[in-house]
């Protein structure tokens, strides 16, 4: 797609590429295409088309109402000034170079789209839009591109559960052998789907949590990346659902426990140079690179409106649950928020990354990524600097030594959040108002709606939307 995004018409070339697609797919016998996007809540949301309607959409795009940028994840809706009326109409192109067939549901394709207004604008809402642009602007303005990859955790639950309980499909012990063996099959057609899908795994295991996995996958740019995850959890979901089996991305399952984490790893490259490897600073980061790092974790409060955007959030949010809560970084140190990742000797060049931890996968990924880009960037654009590394757990830090360090605790309430995000000039620019004003009125919507609840309430109430 080009940084611009698509136009009423097509752009040259478009629909008679479209038509092609669309024989090729029928010839696989693919009878409808799934138009997927993320909304402000992180639900994603689709729309379908015949195969043979492939080409009209590429043309001409597929009707959704602005409505939905305000829905919350239990689908009750509230406005902004510009946003939530039952008025307008978007449309929804396909985007051609990520059209997939989709290995576990026979006859149907996948493709994420890309939103404009009637009058062939690009609509401000539309978060792959807004991730576009900012990896554009990193490109224009610093010469530099982005890698990045969504690990993907969650939680495999039996399929005969009455009502919208939850009951582990396997008992084997954390990260166990005995895990792996009990969900075998189903395991081993996640990686068959993945595979021939073109998806790049470089790793599928138990995790810590009951019933808990995580699959690892290939660095992508910042747009493919967010592209693969909404992809992948399409996957996962569906092969259980094949096996029987019932599968939760949510941040909290349970209202006690480790919760299911959607960890965002980024490098920056320039010249085809990671800049996060053979640096003079600290592990090999070049200084751009340790002021990138500098600014994400200077803007991480307001970040979490982004990467932790649900009131479940909170309930994976704790400490010493290598959750990154605190304001801090390390090499290798899984309870700070920001881990750096040095990579092997011998393949540093291409592995040295930083893993931001407090983000799960109720998040918007492309709105995630976003953020994170554009705060890594005002790091550059200030000349940050990177503060004294933090090893071991930072809740172990007495009041003195997180001073020290500028340690804090990040939001412990999702108002605190919003808070954070509301005062930060930077990240709503980067959004823009419409978008920022949409993801301010959807959290305080998700905060009302899960005003009274407990615990245990709040991770029921959540536990299936994702």
């Amino acid at each position: 797609m080009s940084e611009s995004g698509p136009v009423p018409g097509g752009r040259p070339g478009e629909v008679e590429r479209a038509t092609a697609l669309s024989a090729e797919l029928s010839a696989q016998d693919v009878h409808g295409v799934v138009l997927a996007y993320v909304d402000t809540a992180g639900i994603g949301r689709v729309k379908t088309v015949p195969t043979a309607k492939l080409a009209s959409a590429a043309a001409w795009g597929v009707g959704m109402s602005p409505v939905f940028d305000t829905f919350l994840a239990n689908d009750a809706i509230v406005t902004t000034d510009v946003l939530g009326s039952p008025d307008g109409d978007l449309r929804l192109y396909p985007d051609l170079d990520r059209v997939t067939v989709l290995s576990a549901q026979p006859g149907w394709a996948w493709a994420p789209v890309d939103r404009i207004t009637q009058e062939g604008e690009p609509h401000p809402a539309c978060g792959r839009t807004v991730l576009r642009r900012v990896v554009a602007e990193a490109a224009r303005s610093y010469g530099i591109a982005f890698k990045a990859a969504v690990e993907i955790e969650w939680m495999v639950g039996r399929g005969d559960t009455p009502g919208d309980g939850f009951v582990p499909a396997v008992s084997g012990p954390a990260y166990g052998a005995t895990r792996q063996i009990e969900l075998s099959d189903c395991a081993a057609d996640t990686l068959a789907a993945l595979a021939a899908q073109g998806v790049d795994v470089e790793q599928l295991h138990p995790e810590y949590a009951a019933g808990q996995f995580e699959v690892s996958v290939g660095a992508l740019d910042p747009v493919a990346a967010a592209d693969r995850s909404v992809l992948v959890r399409q996957t996962i979901r569906a092969v259980a659902r094949r096996h029987g089996l019932r599968v939760s991305f949510a941040p909290a399952v349970l209202g006690q426990g480790v919760g299911n984490g959607g960890h965002l790893h980024l490098s920056a490259w320039r010249d085809g140079r990671n800049l996060h490897a053979g640096g003079p600073g600290r592990y090999g980061m070049t200084a751009e690179a340790e002021s990138f790092v500098a600014g994400v974790l200077d803007h991480l409060p307001a970040l979490t409106a982004m990467t932790a955007p649900s009131p479940a959030s909170r309930l994976r949010l704790r400490p010493s649950q290598w959750a990154g809560v605190f304001t801090a970084w390390g090499r290798e140190t899984r309870e700070a928020a920001l881990r750096v990742v040095t990579g092997t000797t011998g393949v540093r060049d291409r592995a040295a990354n930083v893993e931001v931890k407090p983000v799960d996968l109720a998040a918007n990924p492309y709105l995630a990524l976003a953020s994170v880009i554009a705060a890594g960037l005002d790091g550059i654009a200030s000349g940050a600097s990177l503060p004294a590394e933090t090893t071991g757990d930072p809740a172990r830090l007495d009041t003195a030594q997180a001073a020290a360090r500028g340690v804090r605790r990040l939001p412990v309430s999702l108002a605190e959040s919003v808070g954070a995000f509301r005062a930060d000039g930077v990240l709503r620019a980067a959004l823009g108002p419409v978008l920022a004003d949409a993801v301010t009125a959807v959290r305080r919507g998700e905060i009302e709606a899960a005003a009274g609840l407990d615990d245990d309430g709040v991770a029921a109430a959540y536990r299936w939307r994702y």
